[in-house]
């Protein structure tokens, strides 16, 4: 189970094999060919001015008539509309974010041999989410997917729409890990890559204690917008070697400076705030990326190659057992 379409105002790609696949044309694809489980993420900005927009759609008149759109309206709401022939289906999902300015993920996930669906919004900064059950959600056309990834035929897409991918998955919503796999973890036998990690491990924190490691948790994304990763040089925040992390993974920053602006001894920075292309810069690579990250008892922070950074906050998701189980957090006891 894979990402299997990308696109962006630049690029798109769209491969049923997923990354790596053979970009698919058309040819191999029946136009019934369908996707049982899946997820269509789209990335944006609403718009400033409270005006309608249409994010994404895409209209298709044969082999039989099919619709689909994701809009957002000037009252807050979003809407989904689905459409195969003549069943039409409409979901409404009321944002509950204020600042129209900021930047949201959209969330569409479909299980129809479980006959549920979910549609999401997510704001990254900082993570909240709001989602609304989908019963008795249907299979999408996988030929209606790959013209809406690569623009084709008959779609739209709003200018502050920043990416839209297709998963052959039902993705996770929710807390969301910040370190790739080579960042190092200091723990009880030293340093050791965040991958390599297990349940149980002891590590060390900012303070010195040793705590054990309740789960460890990864998530493999397309490394597009608030996704894409941010490089962290050595020599700078305490780092011995460069590690690559999430734009909100949160650095502990520390010292005199801190406690005169602050009046506090420690502050949590996201690694987003500290690019300059100097001592922190977006990173190159390819265009899937795979965080982890660690769950510990009380959100202790944890050295990363020397530097204090924050570990999975999950709030109180344990208490919503709704989100828990949409959540990277699925199926841990």
């Amino acid at each position: 189970m894979t990402w299997i379409g990308v696109s962006d105002p630049n690029a798109a790609w769209f491969s049923p094999e997923g990354p790596g696949g053979a970009p698919d044309t058309g040819d191999r694809l029946s136009p019934d060919t369908l996707l049982p489980r899946g997820t269509l993420l789209v990335e944006a900005r609403l718009s400033p001015d409270n005006r309608p927009q249409t994010l994404l759609s895409f209209r298709r008149s044969h082999p039989w008539s099919g619709t689909f759109s994701l809009q957002a309206l000037p009252g807050g709401s979003v809407v989904l509309i689905e459409a195969q022939g003549d069943d039409t289906r409409t979901a409404v999902l009321p944002c509950p974010y204020n600042d129209r300015t900021d930047v949201v993920r959209l969330t569409y996930s479909w299980d129809a041999p479980g006959r549920t669906g979910r549609l999401s919004i997510e704001r990254p900064y900082p993570n909240s989410t709001h989602s609304v059950a989908l019963p008795n959600s249907r299979p999408m056309i996988l030929d209606d997917l790959r013209e809406l990834t690569l623009r084709r035929g008959q779609t739209e897409t709003d200018r502050e729409v920043t990416f839209h991918a297709v998963s052959d998955a039902v993705e996770p919503v929710g807390p969301m890990p910040g370190l790739t796999s080579q960042t190092r973890i200091l723990t009880s036998m030293g340093e050791t890559p965040v991958h390599r990690i297990r349940r149980g491990d002891v590590v060390i924190t900012d303070r010195g204690d040793q705590v054990p490691v309740l789960q460890v948790v990864r998530r493999t994304v397309p490394a597009k917008g608030s996704f894409h990763p941010i490089r962290l040089r050595a020599g700078y925040f305490g780092l011995t070697r460069d590690i690559a992390v999430s734009p909100n993974q949160k650095l502990v920053m520390r010292g005199s400076d801190v406690e005169y602006m602050f009046g506090r001894e420690a502050v949590l920075v996201p690694a987003r705030h500290l690019v300059n292309n100097v001592s922190a810069f977006w990173a190159k690579g390819p265009g899937m990326v795979t965080y982890y990250q660690v769950l510990l008892p009380g959100h202790e922070a944890v050295i990363a190659s020397g530097c204090a950074v924050s570990s999975l906050l999950i709030g109180r998701i344990r208490r919503k057992p709704e989100a828990l189980a949409a959540s990277v957090l699925a199926g841990f006891d």
